[in-house]
């Protein structure tokens, strides 16, 4: 066997401690009010950011994470990230969020094809993806109310 001179790191998951409590989560409307308790208002409006919340089998929170934050108009979803998390915590399934600065919450094109691979991606790997959000200050979109995506 052959000995290494470096010492390779251990990998851990870790979760930090919230005031945010565990809650079923049943409807896209759900999924705002639990969006909104976690994302920061100082911001919704001014810088697009992208949040998931990773549920159990029951659809109770796991936990969430805040994939990234982007500028004014635009934000980078890596598909890898929130379906390599998944996994990691053992999720059943998970919804992402993210919000328009501007105010109108349609959907981009962007928004559109993203949305569609992190679905082909989920549904490889057996972990649903129960909806995509987009937050405004005063509105929502869902693609599991609106699109045949989801």
């Amino acid at each position: 066997m052959k000995t290494y001179s470096t010492t390779i790191p251990e990998l851990t998951i870790g979760r930090k401690k919230s005031d945010v409590k565990k809650v079923k989560i049943s409807s896209p409307s759900e999924s705002v009010e639990f969006f909104r308790q976690i994302w920061n208002e100082d911001t919704l409006e001014y810088s697009e950011s992208v949040m998931v919340v990773y549920l159990n089998r029951a659809h109770t929170t796991i936990g969430w994470f805040k994939v990234s934050s982007g500028g004014i108009d635009s934000c980078i979803i890596d598909v890898r990230i929130v379906l390599g998390l998944a996994l990691k915590v053992g999720a059943s399934a998970f919804i992402i969020a993210h919000n328009h600065p501007s105010g109108n919450a349609t959907p981009s094109k962007q928004d559109e094809k993203i949305t569609e691979k992190l679905k082909q991606g989920s549904d490889i790997l057996e972990v649903i993806m129960l909806d995509h959000i987009i937050i405004t200050e005063n509105g929502y979109y869902s693609f599991k109310e609106s699109s045949s995506i989801i």
